[in-house]
Order: structure tokens, then C-alpha cells, then sequence
């Protein structure tokens, strides 16, 4: 099966929400949620991700994440996940209470794809602060590809996460799931990383992207991905694009849809003149979807 049947696939009959002026979506990429301890990416941009998190519940944007939200190659329960990032889960409960939370799946939480997963896994979690069990995302649909469309102008942005230009993280996923587990994951405590990763080896990067990007510009339409974790937004090759990650070493990158623009954003940590600290929002690029 060649990367274009692989993208194909994630597009076909996937759900097509509407974009208009009055549309509010954060797209989010690569969270890499783990289980707390030193291998979990996820804990030392936790802050800077809540704090945009909160950000757009409050503004009313729809969350949508492009996969690889939790991290189920190096750890073998959800449940674990949820438990440490009680605070996240609750906030997405609340997206998802008010039909504004979509989640894809990427091949680091490809097992999400499982028929009735969220009922067997998601259904619940126990709440810290009301100290019982509360409803998390009971009957939720994990997708492999999200379009949005503007039934005026016919544009179409097609959302998915980007693995399936990566033979060996699509096809050969077990295989690589049990080398990251039982190989790779014991060699980054002591700061080896993974060479086969498409986030790590730059080589396998623009290679990657590459291949992400032939296919948009190919069949014409807008391609929004993650996996790579590197952010992309140029308004001179708009067709392929990408979210980056939440795993940067000193900040969060995301996209932002409003109304007819499109913007490439960054969140991170920056200091006023009389030295406190605050989490800083920041508008990287941007396009116009007219």
C-alpha cells in the first residue's frame, strides 16, 4: 500500500464539520501524554499546554488533536495517563460535554482506532477534586482524518496526523512499538534517543514531509499534519501544513482557525520587567483561507 492510498484511506469517509466566519478551532498535535515519570515528554511543557488549553475553552474554540495525544508505545495503560494528567482530562471533558472535542489518532496511539476503546478506556476518571468518578469521553470516536469545509467558497482542509507517509511507523507500527518500548525507551534515560523517530532524525524529516507535501500539492487541497513535530505555515506553499508539537523543548505550537484565517501559534514562558513569570502567546505565521 503506497503513502497515497494510506492518506486516502484516512480521508474516506471522514466526518466533515463546517468552517464559516464565525468558525473557532484549535488544532493541536503530538502532546505525547505519558505516565509522569522521566520519560514522559509531556511534563516539562504541561503549564504553557493547560494555560492554552483553558485559553480556548473559554473563547469558545473547538479543540480538535491530530494524534500522538498520549503516549501508548512507551506505556501500556491509558488509565495510568489519565490518572497523572488528572487537570487536562477534566478540561477536555468539558470540550467534549459541549460537542467542541475531536481526536485523531496517530500511530503512537493507533490502538485508539479499536472499536468501542473509549467506552472500554475513556468512559470515566476519578476526579481529584470531587473525589469520585466523573463522565470523560463515554462513546467518543476516535478518527483517522478530519475535514473541515466551507460550503461557500468550497474550501476543504483535511486533518490527520501525518504517520501514514511513514512506512515504518504506519505499516510496520507493532515492530516499531516494540522497539520504542523495549529498546529505545531505556536507552533515553540516559540520553540516547531514538534515531528512527521522524521527530528526531532529520533525515527521515524531510523525507517524511516531503512525501505529506507531494500529496497535497498533487491533489490540490490543504493538508494540515503533525509527526513531525516541526511547524510549518508558509503562505507561498500553503498546501501542505503542520501544528508542530507540545513536546519543544522551551514551548507549545498549535494552529488556530478564525473565521477565514489560519494561524501558526506559539506558547511559552516569558518574563515581565519586574520578573514574574507568565505564559506568553504568539502569533508565528498566518493565512487567509478566502
Amino acid at each position: 500500500m503506497s503513502c497515497e492510498t494510506r492518506l486516502n484511506k484516512a480521508f474516506h469517509n471522514a466526518p466533515i464539520l463546517p468552517l464559516s466566519p464565525r468558525s473557532r478551532f484549535c488544532i493541536v498535535s503530538d502532546c505525547h501524554r505519558g505516565d509522569g515519570s522521566s520519560n514522559d515528554n509531556f511534563l516539562k511543557n504541561q503549564n504553557l499546554y493547560f494555560t492554552a488549553l483553558k485559553h480556548y475553552y473559554a473563547q469558545g474554540y473547538t479543540y480538535i488533536e491530530l494524534g500522538d495525544g498520549d503516549e501508548l508505545w512507551e506505556n501500556r495503560k491509558m488509565s495510568r495517563i489519565i490518572e497523572i494528567h488528572n487537570n487536562v482530562f477534566w478540561l477536555l471533558s468539558l470540550f467534549y460535554r459541549q460537542n467542541r472535542l475531536y481526536l485523531i489518532y496517530g500511530n503512537h496511539d493507533l490502538e485508539k482506532k479499536k472499536s468501542g476503546y473509549s467506552d472500554r478506556v475513556c468512559s470515566s476518571y476519578f476526579c481529584t477534586e470531587s473525589q469520585c468518578k466523573q463522565p470523560l469521553f463515554p462513546s467518543l470516536t476516535f478518527y483517522e482524518g478530519i475535514i473541515l469545509e466551507n460550503a461557500c467558497t468550497g474550501i476543504r482542509l483535511y486533518l490527520t496526523h501525518g504517520h501514514q507517509a511513514d512506512f515504518f511507523n504506519s505499516v510496520c507500527w507493532r515492530q516499531a512499538r516494540f522497539l520504542v518500548r523495549y529498546f529505545w525507551q531505556p536507552l533515553e534515560r540516559f540520553g540516547i534517543l531514538d534515531p528512527t523517530s521522524a521527530a528526531r532524525n532529520y533525515t527521515k524529516k524531510d523525507r517524511v514531509e516531503q512525501l505529506l507535501s507531494d500529496y497535497a500539492v498533487k491533489n490540490n487541497l490543504y493538508l494540515i499534519t503533525g509527526h513531525t513535530h516541526r511547524p510549518r505555515l508558509n503562505a507561498d506553499s500553503p498546501n501542505y501544513m503542520n501544528t508542530g508539537s507540545c513536546v519543544h523543548p522551551r514551548c507549545v505550537t498549535c494552529m488556530e482557525i478564525e473565521g477565514d484565517h489560519l494561524l501558526l501559534v506559539k506558547w511559552a514562558s516569558d518574563t515581565r520587567r519586574d520578573g514574574t513569570l507568565y505564559v506568553r502567546r504568539e502569533v508565528l505565521a498566518q493565512i487567509s483561507l478566502r
